[in-house]
């Protein structure tokens, strides 16, 4: 059976051909969602928002860690000077702050004050034998030219005056030495301080020079690390020095001066550190701290932007096309929350601020400012 096609059909169905070849030409001519940017590839999308910072170029001290022990400044040894007593009363213990020439303990002084007696009346006796000298001498003189006494009598009475002259001052020489002891017999404080031990019993018997008590001069606590010679370089007096104490407090003093010599053993020398008397510093303890060098310029970036990978430090510079790069980079001084960048990056790099831990090489990354880094949080709450 043979059919015949209406024109008007045939026609209508060219024209709809037509259309649906136009359309289709449309469809596969529009723009893609996916821009292809890489040759036989997709562009990749942006893997994390970040804000872009430049280094900061600044004047930091430079410093130097060290530690060491915190030491008296100057002790002081409190020992009598006489021996042979006994110790009758101690009127100071261990911490108690004195001052100079406070009674710190007193000695027995019966015996001291009976042999003082003694001397007194041993004094007036040779004063007397002295007067009666002088008398016979004048006596003796004034008959001189009578031709009663012989001239070598007369010699006698002159020498008897001299000898009795020396005896008087041997005992009154003696007499000195008894009030001297006497007064030694009180044990006193040769300067202000702290009393840092004691050592003094009561009752017991001392000799002459024995250590009763020990005192910190003045309260004045140092701090002495050792250094080597490479630190010590720039290291002088006057300058600031930082000590963190086993508690945790910070104490602020100055370095009053470095050691001349170096030990053979270690080739340490120890630098001495003024502590303020009223900081918490207490003898016998180490520490450790910062001493604080001339001030020089630095180059600093937020201590986040700096990651740690491998043992070595990188930071992410941002470069054409919004990609990163990864720079190794060798750091310095910390100071806050900001680091120095000794070498690695240009003045005017363009760094990742933070979240280089979750970048790789030639990653795509989404910059915002700072302003908008810090509205977002705010927006997501």
């Amino acid at each position: 059976m043979r059919y015949i096609l209406n024109p008007k059909f045939r026609i209508g169905a060219v024209l709809g051909a037509a259309a649906l070849g136009l359309a289709l030409i449309a469809w596969l001519a529009r723009p893609s969602d996916t821009p292809q940017s890489q040759p036989g590839g997709v562009q990749p999308v942006s893997v994390l928002t970040v804000e872009v910072v430049v280094p900061r170029a600044e004047t930091w001290s430079q410093t130097v860690q060290a530690s060491g022990p915190l030491e008296p400044w100057q002790e002081v040894i409190v020992s009598p000077e006489t021996g042979g007593l006994r110790i009758e009363e101690l009127l100071v213990d261990v911490g108690e702050i004195v001052k100079r020439g406070q009674l710190l303990a007193r000695l027995a002084d019966d015996s001291v004050r009976a042999d003082l007696r003694k001397h007194e009346a041993t004094v007036a006796q040779a004063q007397a034998n002295f007067e009666q000298a002088i008398s016979n001498r004048r006596r003796a003189e004034v008959v001189e030219s009578s031709g009663v006494l012989s001239d070598q009598q007369i010699e006698d009475y002159r020498i008897a005056e001299a000898t009795a002259r020396a005896s008087l001052a041997s005992a009154q020489a003696d007499l000195d030495a008894a009030r001297l002891k006497l007064t030694q017999t009180r044990v006193v404080a040769a300067d202000d301080g702290v009393v840092s031990s004691r050592s003094a019993v009561l009752g017991n018997v001392v000799n002459a020079g024995a250590e009763l008590f020990r005192l910190v001069r003045q309260g004045r606590i140092e701090w002495r690390p050792e250094l080597d010679v490479q630190q010590l370089t720039g290291v002088k007096a006057g300058q600031i020095a930082r000590v963190t104490l086993p508690g945790g407090a910070i104490v602020t003093g100055k370095v009053r001066m470095v050691g001349p010599t170096s030990s053979a053993n270690t080739g340490r020398a120890i630098v001495y550190v003024s502590l303020p008397k009223e900081s918490p510093a207490r003898s016998g303890v180490f520490a450790s701290g910062t001493i604080e060098l001339e001030s020089t310029p630095a180059l600093t970036l937020p201590q986040p932007a700096v990651v740690l990978r491998d043992g070595r430090s990188y930071v992410y510079v941002l470069e054409a096309g919004e990609r990163v790069a990864s720079r190794v980079v060798t750091t310095g001084r910390r100071q806050g929350n900001r680091i120095e960048v000794v070498s690695g990056i240009e003045p005017n790099a363009r760094v990742v601020a933070s979240g280089g831990a979750f970048l790789s090489e030639g990653a795509r990354v989404t910059v915002v400012s700072a302003a908008t880094a810090q509205t977002q949080p705010e927006r997501a709450r």
